[in-house]
């Protein structure tokens, strides 16, 4: 199928994307910009929705799952006009979607052949630091690296993608992203939708600057570093304006916000209501009824939505903030049994305020044309925080900008005490690890790290993830002592 998604080369073409300008930084907001001044987003969808293909891995002699991966270059066609140079994971552009079960003992053997260095960050994965994927763990042009580790983490959508340090941007705008997916026997056994890409899809919303051609380009001034590059078309897995067949009963949608900066508000058309059932790193004790999520870089959530008396009706899946509707669902006859999302999903084990051992400051701020956590940038030499395993601290993480931030942290997954000095809405309640946190604005969350970093050589990541400002030096590094 074609995935109609492209990327223009730079003078030096796809292995020498043009990475000087690195940083386009994060949003204020809402609307569409773009330097080419058109919009393709037409609001007539005739492309079919594309799901990126399932790679459940093989189990070799010894037990262990196996996950072979190629990051490499190629080209597609967007419109059916120009032909873009692109990056993906076994393919031309994007990754097949990982799936993995609690307890899993797995190796993924990732070969690099986009003609740089690179490395592969699995998001959201709680695995020892040496094979977390980070800058420290490179993938040199020609080579073959192995992460090997157990899964220990509850059901959850997380997502995998390039962290080399000063080139995460352009790679990941090139085409180097995909989902993955982690069951476990609690969830498996809940009335939930659960047949990938009948009734259970992964949506990557990703934004380019795209030319009439359909063909895009990473390119950014100084000004869209500090106030954010935004792309003029908005793309769901790829595709531009698709149309996806759904049944007639509740579909899960498992929504990645994949954008380098770009934030979005979701919903459906008509202020239809719908339940989000898990954040970033597993199910909510309960549905929520919504009728709109905003989702900052790196974020994800899964929804339901209960098309069961809409058999022959379309709905529009749109973004609130840009006005755009990115894809449509017609609902067609379903031919698989119905769910009922249950009332009670999961038991969580809030941890306490009164269980922390410290606060630890973090914050974000912007000035003199660099952006900052705590006054510092990125040093690769430099060992920022260190914790002690297994005690309970609370991250109190300010933006002090004008500009919208956000927060992620590799190796531990945390839950969200305050926002703006109030208990946050129930919908942030859960397991996350990464947050939003617009302009001028504060939460506190609180956090358990249960596994030591590797060496001081293989340290955690946390930065914003708006990648702009990740590649800007944005970001520091944690050990577990």
């Amino acid at each position: 199928m074609d995935r109609r998604f492209f990327l223009k080369a730079s003078a030096t073409g796809a292995a020498g994307l043009a990475v000087s300008s690195l940083v386009s930084g994060c949003g204020m907001g809402g609307g569409m910009n773009s330097s080419s001044g058109v919009f393709l987003n037409t609001g007539v969808f005739t492309r079919p929705f594309f799901t990126p293909p399932e790679l459940l891995g093989t189990v070799n002699g010894v037990g262990r799952k196996v996950f072979d991966l190629t990051m490499q270059t190629g080209t597609e066609k967007f419109t059916g006009q120009g032909i873009t140079n692109t990056m993906g994971i076994n393919g031309n552009f994007l990754a097949p979607t990982l799936r993995m079960v609690d307890g899993d003992n797995v190796d993924l053997n990732v070969t690099n052949q986009i003609g740089q260095t690179t490395t592969l960050h699995w998001h959201g994965m709680r695995v020892p630091s040496n094979m977390d994927g980070s800058p420290h763990q490179e993938i040199l042009n020609g080579t073959t690296w192995n992460a090997a580790y157990s899964v220990n983490q509850k059901a959850s959508t997380n997502w995998y993608h390039p962290h080399a340090h000063g080139t995460t941007a352009p790679q990941v705008y090139a085409g180097l992203a995909g989902m993955l997916i982690v069951d476990d026997v609690e969830t498996l056994a809940l009335d939930l939708p659960k047949t990938y890409g009948t009734d259970d899809f992964p949506v990557i919303v990703q934004d380019r600057d795209m030319t009439t051609d359909g063909t895009f380009a990473y390119s950014t001034t100084h000004m869209e570093i500090m106030q954010g590059k935004k792309g003029n078309t908005i793309l769901v897995n790829g595709v531009i304006d698709p149309v996806l067949d759904v049944p007639a009963k509740e579909v899960r949608f498992r929504l990645l916000n994949g954008s380098n900066s770009r934030i979005y508000t979701f919903k459906l058309d008509g202020g239809r209501v719908f339940k989000q059932i898990a954040t970033e790193q597993g199910l909510l004790a309960s549905p929520v009824n919504l009728t709109s999520i905003t989702m900052s870089p790196g974020e994800r959530a899964e929804i339901v939505v209960d098309f069961s008396a809409l058999q022959g009706q379309a709905v529009l899946f749109q973004d609130a903030s840009s006005g755009i509707s990115l894809f449509k669902a017609n609902v067609v006859a379903s031919t698989i049994a119905a769910t009922t999302t249950p009332a009670i999903l999961t038991t969580l084990a809030p941890l306490q305020r009164n269980q922390a051992v410290r606060s630890r400051p973090f914050v974000l701020s912007m000035g003199q044309g660099n952006v900052y956590i705590n006054n510092k940038q990125m040093d690769l030499n430099r060992i920022d925080e260190s914790y002690a395993l297994n005690d309970i601290e609370i991250l109190d993480i300010q933006n002090t900008s004008n500009m919208d931030h956000n927060f992620h942290i590799h190796g531990a997954f945390f839950q969200l005490l305050t926002r703006n000095g109030a208990a946050p809405s129930v919908f942030e309640t859960g397991l996350k690890d990464t947050v939003y946190l617009p302009a001028n604005s504060r939460v506190e969350a609180i956090i358990q790290f249960t596994n030591h970093t590797a060496n001081a050589a293989a340290p955690f990541m946390y930065h914003c993830h708006i990648l702009e400002h990740e590649d800007a030096g944005m970001m520091g590094q944690v050990i577990v002592v």
